[in-house]
């Protein structure tokens, strides 16, 4: 769970582990390997017509900005407890909604920072505009947030409970 304030990111022991193991991973490990397929791909000749090295030269590009990203993270953290199962919306929950009031068309996703995102649900940012209309809302209560194009979407908190991972 994180919940971001004044560069502050609060983020659960869970939370701050799993980033923690993720970063030594990309910090030894993962640098490694980067570094032996950029080295067998330029032991295959020209490097101007040669995909490999350029591909992996651009995964290590990308390595190195999650390094960065997760360094800068980890360090302005800070680590707190999870959210409530009080029914109240809050980073580190997942939520369901309903849009428009209409009990068929249900949308659940866990309210967190993009660092915390996971393959397995759908993370939308507190400082998103459906973050931002839903957080603080209680389950059963209406919520509002502006839509891209200017307009407004209306939704209903269905639950909200603590993120297990």
């Amino acid at each position: 769970m994180t919940q971001t304030s004044d560069n502050v990111t609060w983020l659960t022991q869970e939370a701050y582990d799993q980033l923690k193991a993720e970063l030594e991973y990309l910090s030894g490990p993962a640098r490694t390997e980067i570094a032996a397929k950029i080295a067998a791909a330029r032991e295959e000749g020209d490097l101007r017509e040669n995909g490999g090295y350029h591909a992996a030269k651009e995964e290590q590009g990308k390595q190195e900005l999650r390094v960065r990203q997760l360094t800068q993270l980890l360090e302005s953290a800070k680590v707190g407890e999870a959210p409530a199962a009080d029914g109240v919306v809050a980073p580190g929950m997942v939520v369901t909604i309903a849009f428009d009031g209409d009990p068929d068309d249900t949308l659940q996703f866990l309210l967190a920072s993009r660092e915390y995102a996971s393959s397995d649900i759908e993370t939308y940012s507190p400082q998103s505009p459906l973050g931002s209309g839903v957080n603080g809302k209680k389950v059963g209560e209406d919520a509002v947030y502006e839509l891209p194009n200017g307009k407004k979407a209306a939704v209903r908190i269905l639950d909200a409970k603590p993120y297990q991972g």
